[in-house]
């Protein structure tokens, strides 16, 4: 693989780890089966080939589901972060190595290794900003920013295939609008604890 070949690798990479960061199965559940149904010409090689088969795509599938319906309740989504703190990570290095195992397996533990810091960034973000929705929102916000969390993950996989040297640019701007969103927060549960009772 050349030097643009890697490059782009290494921008599909970060767009998964970080879609992982957000979404522990999603981004996985998308390349297992975009590699059974030779999507992409996507090749997840003999290591990785049992996440193609229809008992992986089922649990895949029931996880993707769980994590969906958890994620939008108020204190059990803080508590699955909290539990999604390991797991993450290492799916993030999951899906990068099993997406390049097929087509360049030399690179793929590379690719694993950064990928795995990523997903915890990514996920470490996201934890920090949800405790300061539910206590700006009462709760009431956390459904609404978790399907925003639902849409970006997915968004951020299908943009890692089609247009992957636009990732590292998302994923400032990602960085960006979250600090940016965070302190709001912060300004809001801020007033709302100095507001005088009525």
């Amino acid at each position: 693989m050349d030097a643009t070949g890697i490059l782009l690798a290494l921008c599909l990479g970060l767009g998964l780890a970080a879609a992982t960061g957000l979404r522990a199965f999603l981004p996985l559940l998308m390349v297992a089966v975009m590699a059974r149904f030779d999507i992409g010409g996507l090749d997840f090689g003999e290591r990785f080939a049992w996440l193609e088969s229809n008992t992986a795509l089922i649990a895949l599938g029931f996880a993707v589901v769980a994590e969906f319906v958890l994620d939008k309740v108020p204190a059990v989504d803080s508590a699955t972060d909290a539990v999604m703190t390991l797991v993450r990570p290492v799916l993030g290095g999951v899906v990068v190595w099993a997406s390049f195992s097929g087509s360049d397996p030399a690179l793929a533990p590379i690719l694993a290794m950064i990928a795995a810091p990523v997903a915890l960034a990514s996920h470490g973000g996201k934890a920090v900003v949800r405790p300061g929705v539910t206590a700006s929102t009462a709760g009431v916000g956390n459904p609404a920013v978790s399907l925003m969390e639902d849409v970006w993950a997915f968004l951020l996989v299908v943009l890692a295939f089609l247009a992957p040297v636009l990732i590292p640019i998302l994923l400032a701007l990602t960085v960006w609008l979250g600090w940016r969103f965070f302190r709001w927060l912060r300004r809001r549960a801020n007033g709302l604890r100095t507001k005088p009772a009525a």
